[in-house]
Formats: structure tokens, C-alpha cells, sequence
């Protein structure tokens, strides 16, 4: 064979080996060993995902992604939406697909059928897709013309769904790529796993209702939600973790701990703090408040609705309109007519105050906080107890300062953000630099320089502070870049909480400025800050990351007091009193009820401490102390507990 008749495959270690031109990339992982054939899901070719039955032509590098890979879970699941599409369609003939994508965790198929999939359903199409993995049906991808295509999904295996896509989505593409498994096709980029013999165990979870692209308007399709694994030991593991989640799912325990409602006499979306959860918010707000006044942080307050034109001055009107109130029509007893809309954002508010008097170079950097309420229109089908509202309460602050002050900032409120996550047992953090998208520009506000710029600051300040980082294009706002800083629970889960965001474009919108040095009026630069985020959906992540066990210091109720009898009722009336004094939560146990009871129902309240005082503890004037999920911890002086108490509490100890 001459030398032009073959290529060369480099490998992640930079080794190289030579393949005849047009071997594929499972011939080269077959080469290596047997068992990276088998495993292996999907390759990577110079840079670029591909089916692993791909010829490749040219010098390439190549590198091969298994399940335990984020590459390979995406495409394992990916054919395995697929899979479960063709197990609908052969047991509920005349079904249609809408988008079938993977997920974070698993995948999904939006599916347009007549029959209402029931439980039973589910596990039906789960035995038709085992059967469909073995017949080991290979999967074939076929690059056609967008029109052909559209003639297809007309024609031969008619989908408006598709054809809609194809029309619209994908209405610039000139080519578009279809799957075949069998006698099942489906239009989809790929790439896919070589054959549906791979998929080994799968278990679908549920099905709910989601609007065909998320327009109520539109017909409402069923979405069956599913997950699967190559090893039946990891799909147990998983429903094992999705027992342990239902546990500790928020909306269960925030009814059960009497911390917060949802009313249908108020709205969807709309939660209620009742007292317990009001306890929890204060003090994450007081904790956040007081280390904001160490950092010179000034507090403010603003309306909850506020005239149309600044929100066109700002831009969230009409960038943010999918996402907002429709606007208030006002006619004053002038016969003035204004629009006035819920407050969406605190930002442009806090633009007012900052212009509203002059500032010198001096002055700056200055700093704005507020735990300001805002309102944004969720689809109904996308609330989520406290996670997903309509009216939610962000520690918004927002710094102006000098650009020879911006880096020194920037790092301050990073290191604020991990802070306030870490305090609270939240310690393994990622950060995302989200970027804006170069090929949408008319998505957002400003130049190309500022936006280069600003997205400069933004990853200097995050190599300066050492972040784990991540990019995401597109994910930027419309005025500027941002870092999001996302945790894990103790669960494993990410979540997306705090944020920081550098902004060029809004100082030029509302023409802010400051005298410099010089005399001369200058553009002060602002930074966007948050580092819960939303209250809402942070207690909502700290109570499933808790399970409900809060720390002492977050803890509604405190110490619960238990006199076993009646006769001891008076000492603990005065325990309790003392407690109180040292500033700690209590409940006074005096029910007419058994005492196993009480610690009972107190355990499953979750509160930290009890004491149960009997007749030996009322004659000893000492106290017996029981710690929650712990047991008796024993017998104390009150005076000695008080102060391990204080201790606990001022040190903000995360339970173990």
C-alpha cells in the first residue's frame, strides 16, 4: 500500500499510529483492544463529535469518550431517546415526535399521541425497548438537502413536528442529517451509539404534560422522561439516589416543617413565608447583611413597580418581555396616561439613586445592596416550589467604581460569593464564565470593544481568584458577562446560585458618571452582584442539601424543653427562660402525652437539641440533652450547654 493510501491517527498522549484511509474510528478503538471497542461510545475527530462507523479520510487526531464520560452519557442517552421513540410508535401507532434530547440526568421525548400514557404504559414501552436493543439494529446516519428532507417528513413518514423544524429551526441549513434504526427514522445532528444493542437497562420515570416549543398556545404533547445505564448497578444506584432526593425534596419538607406555602387563592409561583421559613430567611439575610457592612456595602430600597421608559433606557424592556408582566396602563386624574411594569430587575432602581447627585473619583467605588423583590412570568409547567417562581427576592447589589478599581472589586465580590456558599457546607463550587455568543451579537447591548473588555475582566478576575471554570457561550445577559458560580449539594446535584457580572453597556444607557482627578467627567464601570442568588431558590437548595437539618443558627426552633410529668413542668419553664435570655429559639414541651412521643415528634421537626427533664433532673438542677439523629448525648449544667450553644451558633458549625 503506497503512502498516500494511508493517514494518520494521533492520540490524546500524542502517540501516533498509521490506518488505511477511510478506517473507521471503532476500526482504530479495535486495534487498540477489545475492550475499548466495547465500551467506547462516540469519538472525537480534530476537535469535532462523530458516529464511530464515520470513515475518516485525513490526518486526524482522534479521541474515544465511554459512558463514564459526559460526552458518552449524552450520546448513550441521546440513542436511547431515540429507542424509546421507536418502542412508542410500534405499541401506540400514529404517535408523533416533537424533540427528543439527553438531559443532565437521562433524556426525553416529547411524543403527540391520542392515548394518555399511564404508569403502566411506561413499563410496557420499557420491555418494547429491551426488545428493540436486541435486535442489535445498527444505526445509520444519511446527510440529505434540507429540502429532501422536508419532502420526507411530508411524504414518506409524515411529522408536521419535523417538518416545522426543518421550516423554521433549521431554515438556514442546507444540508440536515436523519438517524435510521430499523424501520424507525428520525431527523437529528447526531452523533449516535453504532447499534441499540448498547443499551442494557432503562427504567422511564414519568410523564407530564410540556406546549409543543413552550407556547401554551400551541398543542400540548406528552413528555416521558427516562433514564438508562449500561450496568444494572448503576441504575439501581440512581433510584436509590432518587428515593433519597424524594426525601429531601423541598416542597415535601417545607410543608412538613412549616416553612413556607403556595396558595392558589394567591397564584402559582408565588410562595408564602410563614414564620418557621421567615426565621430561616432572616437569618441568611442578617448573616449576608452584616459581612456586606464590613465590605462597605450601602443599603437601599426600592418600589416593586417602576415606569415603563427605564426599563427601555435599560434594555430589559423589550429584551426580558417573554419573561414579564404584561405592562400596567395608568391614567392620572390629568388625563396622563402612563405604563408602568413589575419590577423585573433591581438594576435600572438602583441606577436612579446612583444619579441622582454627582460623584467625585473620590467617592468610588460606591456600593449598593438591597434585598429587592422582582416578578417574572414562569409557564406553569416550569414552577418548582421555592426553586422556580414568579416573585422571587435577590441580594442585589451593584457597584460603581473606577476601572483602576474594577479588578481589586471583582475579586472581592468572588471571594464574598464563595464565602457565603462555603459557610454554609456548600464547598465543592464551579464557576462558568458566560460569554456572549459572537454569531447573535443582536442579542445584546453594547460594542464589540466593550464587550471584549468586559469579558477580559471577567476571566482575568477569575485566573486572579483561581476559580474551577467552565465557558459558556451565549450565556451571558444582554449588557454584559458574568461568572455563575455552581455547587453541588450533598446529593451530588448542581445548582446555579450566585453570580457576578461586569457591565460597560448599562453606564452608557443611563449616562452615568463621575469628575475624575483631572476635572473631567468619566464612565464609571458596574458590577452586578448576588451571592444567593434568589432567597427563594437558595433555601429551597439548602433545604434539600440539609434534608431539613438545619445548623443550629438556621434552625426555627432551636431547643425544644420536654418535661416528662406535670411536676416538672415548672423547672423547665424555668430552663426554658434561661435558654430565651441566652437569645436561643425554644418550644416548651408541655403536652399531656408519653415522653417517647414528644422525642418522637420533636426528632422528626428536626430540631438540633432537646432536653427532657425529669424528677432526678429537677432534684440535681442539671439538665439531660438529647441531639438530633444523634441520640442522649447526656447530662449537662444548663450554664455549660448555654455556652456550647453560643459557641455552635456564633461559629456557624455545619452539621456533620
Amino acid at each position: 500500500m503506497s503512502d498516500n493510501e494511508n493517514i494518520k491517527i494521533t492520540f490524546p498522549d500524542g502517540n501516533s499510529k498509521e490506518f488505511p484511509k477511510g478506517t473507521s474510528s471503532l476500526d482504530i478503538a479495535k486495534s487498540i483492544s477489545k475492550g475499548l471497542a466495547e465500551d467506547v461510545l462516540v469519538a472525537e475527530v480534530n476537535g469535532k463529535l462523530v458516529d464511530l462507523a464515520k470513515p475518516i479520510n485525513e490526518n486526524s487526531s482522534v479521541k474515544f469518550f465511554k459512558f463514564g464520560d459526559d460526552e458518552g452519557k449524552k450520546v448513550y442517552w441521546h440513542t436511547t431517546s431515540h429507542i424509546m421513540a421507536q418502542a412508542v410508535e410500534e405499541l401506540f401507532p400514529g404517535a408523533k415526535f416533537g424533540v427528543g434530547p439527553p438531559i443532565e440526568n437521562g433524556f426525553y421525548y416529547d411524543v403527540d399521541s391520542e392515548h394518555k400514557f399511564t404508569e403502566e404504559d411506561l413499563k410496557k414501552i420499557e420491555d418494547k425497548m429491551l426488545e428493540i436493543a436486541k435486535r442489535d439494529l445498527k444505526t445509520e446516519r444519511e446527510d440529505l438537502k434540507r429540502e429532501d428532507a422536508i419532502a420526507y417528513f411530508k411524504s414518506k413518514r409524515v411529522d408536521p413536528y419535523k417538518v416545522e423544524i426543518l421550516e423554521d429551526i433549521a431554515k438556514n441549513e442546507e444540508y440536515v442529517s436523519l438517524y435510521h434504526q430499523g424501520g424507525f427514522t428520525d431527523l437529528c445532528r447526531g452523533p449516535h451509539m453504532p447499534t441499540t444493542a448498547k443499551l442494557k437497562n432503562v427504567k422511564l420515570l414519568s410523564v407530564s404534560g410540556s406546549y409543543w416549543r413552550g407556547d401554551s398556545d400551541r398543542q400540548q404533547l406528552q413528555r416521558i422522561y427516562g433514564i438508562s445505564f449500561p450496568k444494572k448497578k448503576e441504575l439501581d444506584e440512581y433510584l436509590n439516589f432518587l428515593e433519597e432526593a424524594k426525601k429531601r425534596d423541598h416542597r415535601k419538607l417545607g410543608a412538613e416543617l412549616e416553612l413556607f406555602m403556595l396558595s392558589p387563592n394567591v397564584g402559582g409561583g408565588l410562595p408564602i413565608w410563614l414564620p418557621k421559613g421567615a426565621i430561616v430567611r432572616q437569618e441568611l439575610e442578617a448573616f449576608l447583611k452584616n459581612e456586606q457592612v464590613k465590605r462597605g456595602y450601602q443599603v437601599v430600597y426600592t418600589p416593586h413597580i417602576g415606569n415603563i421608559e427605564m426599563y427601555k433606557t435599560s434594555g430589559h424592556y423589550p429584551y426580558y418581555k417573554d419573561s414579564q408582566y404584561p405592562p400596567i396602563d395608568f391614567t392620572d386624574e390629568t388625563g396622563k396616561t402612563e405604563q408602568y411594569l413589575l419590577k423585573p430587575m433591581n438594576c435600572p432602581h438602583h441606577f436612579q439613586i446612583y444619579n441622582h447627585k454627582p460623584h467625585s473619583y473620590r467617592e468610588l467605588p460606591v456600593k449598593l445592596a438591597e434585598f429587592g423583590t422582582v416578578y417574572r412570568f414562569e409557564q406553569s409547567g416550569e414552577l418548582n416550589g421555592l426553586l422556580r417562581v414568579r416573585g422571587f427576592t435577590q441580594d442585589d447589589s451593584h457597584i460603581f467604581c473606577r476601572h483602576d478599581q474594577l479588578m481589586d472589586e471583582l475579586c472581592d465580590v468572588i471571594d464574598l460569593t464563595q464565602y457565603v456558599s462555603r459557610s454554609l457546607g456548600l464547598n465543592d463550587i464551579q464557576a462558568r464564565l458566560s460569554f456572549r455568543d459572537p454569531e447573535n451579537k443582536d442579542k445584546y447591548g453594547g460594542n464589540d470593544e466593550l464587550w471584549e473588555q468586559a469579558q477580559k475582566d471577567v476571566s482575568d478576575a477569575a485566573e486572579r481568584m483561581k476559580l474551577n471554570c467552565t465557558i459558556g457561550i451565549g450565556e451571558a445577559t444582554f449588557y454584559g458577562p458574568k461568572i455563575d458560580f455552581i455547587v453541588k449539594d450533598a446529593l451530588n446535584r448542581k445548582w446555579q446560585l450566585g453570580t457576578v457580572q461586569v457591565d460597560y453597556v448599562q453606564p452608557e444607557r443611563f449616562d452615568m458618571n463621575y469628575i475624575g482627578s483631572d476635572g473631567a467627567k468619566h464612565r464609571p464601570v458596574v458590577i452586578h452582584r448576588a451571592p444567593f442568588g434568589s432567597m427563594e431558590r437558595f433555601v429551597g437548595v439548602l433545604i434539600e442539601h440539609y434534608a431539613g437539618n438545619f445548623p443550629l443558627w438556621l434552625a426555627p426552633v432551636q431547643v425544644a424543653v420536654i418535661a416528662i410529668t406535670d411536676n416538672q413542668l415548672e423547672y423547665a419553664k424555668e430552663i426554658n427562660d434561661k435558654l430565651k435570655e441566652a437569645k436561643f429559639r425554644t418550644e416548651l414541651d408541655d403536652r399531656s402525652e408519653k415522653v417517647g412521643y414528644k422525642i418522637r415528634d420533636w426528632e422528626t421537626k428536626k430540631v438540633p437539641y432537646m432536653i427532657v427533664l425529669g424528677d432526678k433532673e429537677k432534684q440535681n438542677g442539671n439538665i439531660t440533652v438529647r441531639a438530633h439523629k444523634k441520640g442522649d448525648l447526656g447530662t449537662f449544667v444548663l450554664d455549660e450547654f448555654i455556652k456550647s450553644l453560643i459557641e455552635e451558633k456564633e461559629t456557624k458549625k455545619i452539621n456533620s
